[in-house]
């Protein structure tokens, strides 16, 4: 059986797999510190809008993302908005939401 496909505004996975490992292999190509290319960051504001916490996430508008580090020796995205603010990311939970 097949999965489920998973859809952004920019591109079509056949199964949320392949979108995790997409991702996965974009954020590695990174460093802690680095700007996420314009390329990436256009995947990267269309997988955003499917983070259950999209509109905080947001805040008054983002700017860029770069990659931080994160807990137990991992790294994650870390939006930049406009206002300076910043948060971080997790590209699986928007492929994946937990559930409460």
């Amino acid at each position: 059986m097949a999965g489920k496909p998973f859809v952004t505004d920019v591109r079509t996975f056949e199964k949320k797999g392949d979108a995790r490992e997409f991702f996965k292999t974009m954020l590695n190509r990174y460093k802690p510190g680095d700007r996420v290319s314009a390329d990436d960051e256009k995947e990267l504001r269309a997988l955003l809008k499917h983070h259950t916490e999209y509109k905080a996430k947001m805040g008054p508008g983002i700017d860029h993302f770069e990659v931080m580090n994160a807990d137990y020796g991992t790294q994650c995205f870390k939006i930049v908005r406009t206002d300076g603010t910043e948060d971080d990311f997790s590209y699986k939970h928007c492929i994946t939401p937990k559930k409460d």
